[in-house]
Parts: structure tokens; sequence; C-alpha cells
């Protein structure tokens, strides 16, 4: 079945996946197959788990409350896809939202908020991010669910990096203007995204990033972005030049 088979309905769930084994909706996802999509017995649902690859699987057992469903083959194996980091400032509700549906579509492996001086907002809902990446997950034919990370503070997430993985540090700062040019340098592996609130980074973290090897400074452009348009611009750029765009 082709990933481009955009009338399949898709559903995530939190189990292991094998064939000829009965797995059971929860009630949100039995509402919506029943009252949202008239789904019935014997109706072809696609479902994954973010490890096994994506399934064919038939309605069987439907009830008022509950719906079963029976794995019969797999369709597409799991995907691994870049190992890319997304390190953001937290943003309010709306364009946090928006932000984590489309660093799921671009192919992130994990989302890492993380707390600097001018970050607007502290609080960050984990649960919320976790429905939206699922539900961009469903939407868009992605096998690979990413990783929801707790908020950290810029300067304890540095503290404790891993050298090996190359920190692209959105800067409009950056002394090389051309982004392309930038990323030809950035060796191959592990990488991350770090984009930062709409105050911007302070002096101090910015002479911090400024002291460690593994930064690399990038330009988005001789435009300003909002934090959230920055977020898109850079994955799109990283997948192209070091990802899996090529």
């Amino acid at each position: 079945m082709s990933i481009h088979d955009y009338n399949a309905q898709r559903l995530f769930l939190d189990v292991g996946l094998a064939a000829g084994t009965i797995v059971e909706c929860d009630k949100g996802q039995t509402n919506y197959l029943k009252n949202v999509l008239r789904a019935k017995a014997g109706d072809h649902v696609l479902v994954f788990n973010g490890r096994d690859g994506e399934w064919l699987t038939q309605i069987e057992g439907v009830t008022k409350r509950s719906m079963q469903l029976r794995l019969k083959e797999q369709v597409r194996s799991q995907q691994v896809g870049p190992d890319i980091d997304y390190l953001f400032a937290p943003l309010k509700h709306a364009r946090l939202d928006y932000m984590v549906q489309k660093a799921a579509e671009l192919g992130v492996r994990r989302l890492r908020p993380v707390l600097t001086q001018h970050t607007n907002t502290g609080r960050v809902k984990l649960e919320r991010m976790q429905a939206n990446v699922i539900e961009a997950a469903e939407q868009c034919g992605i096998l690979h669910i990413p990783e929801v990370c707790a908020p950290q503070k810029l300067s304890k997430v540095i503290a404790d990096w891993d050298d090996a993985r190359a920190l692209i540090f959105c800067d409009e700062g950056a002394a090389q203007s051309a982004p392309i040019a930038a990323l030809q340098d950035v060796p191959r592996g592990p990488l991350a995204v770090l984009i930062g609130p709409e105050g911007g980074f302070s002096l101090e973290e910015r002479e911090l990033l400024a002291a460690k090897p593994y930064v690399i400074c990038l330009s988005l452009g001789a435009r300003i972005m909002r934090a959230d348009t920055a977020g898109v611009a850079a994955l799109a750029l990283v997948n192209a030049v070091l990802g899996d765009w090529q």
C-alpha cells in the first residue's frame, strides 16, 4: 500500500504489532472511528506504533464503547530517518502546536524545549505536545513518533551536551550569510537545531554557544522570522543538505 493512499485511515497504537494479533482501540479512537468516520465491522484501518512499521488491520469486534482491530499484514517496514534533535524556546499555545506538528512532519527524532533568559513562557504541556506529534504522524503518513522531552535550561543542556552531535545554532548575526554554504561544512552524523525565543538570545548565551567547538552558527537569510517560521525554515535547510531530502 502506497504512503500516498490519503483515503486510508491511520491510527497510532502504543502496543506491539504482529500478524494475527487483535488490538483494542481506546475510547477516543473508538469514538473517532464509529461516530466521525462511520467505520463498521469489516472496514480496514492502517495502524503504527513508531517501532514495528505500518500494518493493515480489519475491524472485527464492535460494541457501544469499544472496537477491536485484527492485524492482517505489514504494509510498510519501520523507517528511522535522520537523527535530528529540535531544541526550541517554548511559545504560547497555538504557535507551539503549529511548531510541534511541523517539526514532526519534518522528521525530527526528539523535541527538546529549552528555557533561555528571554523565553516568554516557561509552561510546557508535554501531553499536549505528544498529542500534536501523534496527530501530525497520523495525518501525514509518518511512521516515527518523535520523543517529547521535558524542558531544561539552556545552560544545563549545554553543560550535558554530547560533543559528537553537531549543534546548529540559528543566529541572525552569523558571519556566513549563506545558509546552504554554512551547512556544507557540517560533519555527517547526529545533529541538533536550536531556535531561540522571540526576544532572541542574551549576550551571555551567545558567548556560551560561540565557545563550543560543536556549534555551527546558521543564518536564515536577510529577513527576521518568527520563531515558529524560523524552525520550519531551519529544519527544511538541514534536511535538504544533511538529512533525507537528498
